[in-house]
């Protein structure tokens, strides 16, 4: 960022380390690989610059296990870029785990002329449930870019589904000219490959496909469903995740097995122009199904949003997004549905409720929860029937991005919560809801994050982050809010919304961080009930330490195994 450096105290870049989110001790991180579950241990593979704090020309592969995706015990390196067609970097793959309980995992590698081929990788000892050392097959690459794909456009391959004729099946992402596209592969050994014609799908003007995923869901059930499962009552999610602007897009259709071919629900909100997964800063994510709890669970990596100078100073940059189950919303039809995995509530402690405060129009209601910096919030807000009535008389249009974030009054909005805001309200990150009437009309609901008053520093990220919220007839205004020090993840209506916040105050830290209701509307009060709980911290992330090469894995076993300047308000409330 060409802005003028903030001088970073060390109290303010050690508060920015998470207590409960995933990252490794040092170093840069960006996208999770290969996750998956095998012999009762999660396994989360990265990539990993192990020489520094900003991406470099030698990712590998970091890797880490856990039971319970909350106490995480960091590995050795998986892959060093030590082949010629890896010697560039060990770039993103996926995990395959065949019928015998075997895994596999095919990845990009950049080779030594920066070409970008899948490579065939294997664990070295099946019998070993940390997956510590792994083959890459003497053999590789197994698939180079085809005729009429660029040598730097083909890459993440994707965990494989088994076809009715006994095939396996992948499919890669790439581009034509500035039309995204999946190209398919099919294989029964994961060493020869044969590409099919066409290809899965393909989007015009979306440019190049990363991290393409690609898996089934139920539209009846409550269960997550393992990639290759194929039956009636399913659809098909395409996830891909743009290069041209580094978000993730899904879309749900109609999955043709013998032509190969995806076919979306509806073309207007088609993969990478319609839905996402997340709109704030969440990338490159990527899902597995999980058979230990019969759930599909979604990875994220959350970058950052300060300047390089900043990283290098603290030493690390990005962590992982709290793992999310997803599902089909089965109340609306058209959504996924994510959720923070079950465990994550065994960190809860010292739970407050504050049962419906009365919020008037203008005003500021101060939380009193100790320190904010660690936080699981559940809110639900109502609204007065009457006013939402009278909307129908105005033109009001707002969206997320184009306003002035919880600066720009209307009559139905933006209330909703102060997050990570110091005494004086210099600092805060509202993250609200904003009820309007669109383009056409119709009333809709907005579920916003404002980043632009999160920090005094000027080197950060400041912008307005949100979209539409489905809202269903009788139902009130729900979001859930995990505070982690300098990450908020907030979920709108049972998740069918969601909003990563990467922010970096330097007053709302520690102590100093509290938590507020505001209302920042002007045509009525709004009623809340909110119940908070402090959030303990996670034990790697207390403990956090590489384990050498030297480290005794049979000991680790047997232990692990073993026996005032907010101008926009008019008041400030206490209650």
């Amino acid at each position: 960022m060409k802005l003028p450096s903030f001088p970073w105290s060390p109290k303010m870049l050690s508060f920015e380390r998470t207590s409960f989110h995933f990252q490794p001790k040092k170093n840069w991180m960006n996208d999770p690989n290969g996750p998956l579950f095998y012999k009762g241990w999660y396994h989360l593979f990265y990539q990993y610059n192990p020489d520094g704090a900003v991406w470099g020309n030698k990712i590998v592969w970091g890797h880490a296990v856990s039971k319970d995706f909350l106490k995480w015990h960091h590995l050795p390196v998986a892959m060093y870029t030590d082949k010629w067609y890896d010697v560039n970097g060990v770039w993103t793959g996926s995990a395959t785990t065949l019928p015998n309980g075997d895994v596999i995992m095919l990845y990009t590698g950049s080779t030594n002329e920066s070409v970008q081929v899948q490579n065939l990788a294997y664990p070295a000892d099946p019998s070993d449930p940390l997956l510590v050392d792994w083959v890459k097959y003497p053999n590789n690459p197994v698939l180079f870019p085809p005729p009429g794909i660029g040598y730097k456009d083909f890459r993440d391959p994707t965990t494989a589904w088994l076809t009715s004729e006994g095939k396996w099946r992948i499919t890669i992402g790439s581009k034509h000219n500035k039309t995204g596209i999946s190209l398919v592969y099919d294989t029964v050994d994961f060493k020869n490959y044969k590409l099919l014609k066409g290809v899965l799908h393909e989007v015009k003007g979306t440019g190049m496909w990363e991290c393409v995923d690609f898996f089934p869901v139920s539209v009846d059930g409550t269960d997550g469903l393992d990639t290759s499962y194929m039956a009636k009552g399913v659809k098909h999610v395409v996830k891909v995740s743009l290069d041209d602007d580094r978000c993730d897009y899904y879309s749900f259709g109609t999955y043709e097995p013998r032509t190969a071919t995806w076919t979306p629900d509806n073309p207007n909100v088609d993969a990478g122009i319609g839905l996402r997964y997340d709109y704030g800063i969440f990338y490159a994510s990527k899902t597995f199904y999980d058979p230990n709890k019969k759930r599909r669970v979604l990875w994220g990596w959350i970058k950052e949003t300060d300047s390089e100078n900043s990283d290098v100073k603290k030493g690390w940059a990005s962590v992982q997004a709290v793992p999310r189950t997803i599902l089909f919303d089965k109340k609306t039809g058209n959504n996924l549905i994510q959720w923070p995995v079950e465990e994550v509530e065994e960190l809860r402690s010292n739970k407050k409720v504050f049962d419906k405060v009365e919020i008037k129009a203008g005003s500021v209601v101060p939380l009193e929860v100790g320190s904010a910096a660690q936080l699981d919030i559940k809110a639900e807000f109502e609204v007065d029937q009457k006013v939402i009535e009278s909307l129908n008389k105005q033109q009001v249009v707002y969206n997320c991005s184009g306003s002035r974030g919880a600066a720009d009054r209307g009559v139905l909005g933006p209330f909703g919560l102060l997050i990570l805001a110091d005494n004086d309200l210099i600092e805060h990150t509202p993250v609200y809801f904003y009820i309007s009437k669109g383009p056409g009309g119709n009333l809709h609901t907005l579920f916003c994050a404002d980043h632009s008053r999160s920090s005094v520093a000027g080197d950060v990220d400041k912008g307005i982050y949100g979209s539409t919220v489905p809202v269903l007839h009788g139902e009130k205004l729900t979001v859930r809010i995990l505070v982690d020090h300098s990450i908020v993840e907030s979920f709108a209506q049972g998740g069918r919304t969601c909003i990563t916040s990467r922010v970096y105050p330097t007053k709302a830290i520690g102590e100093n961080a509290k938590l507020y209701l505001f209302n920042n509307a002007t045509g009525s009060k709004i009623s809340a009930s909110v119940e908070v709980h402090q959030m303990t911290t996670s034990t790697s992330a207390a403990n956090t330490r590489l384990l050498s090469s030297h480290y005794s894995f049979s000991g680790f076993l047997h232990d692990r195994l073993g026996t005032k300047s907010l101008p926009f308000f008019c008041a400030i409330v206490k209650i």
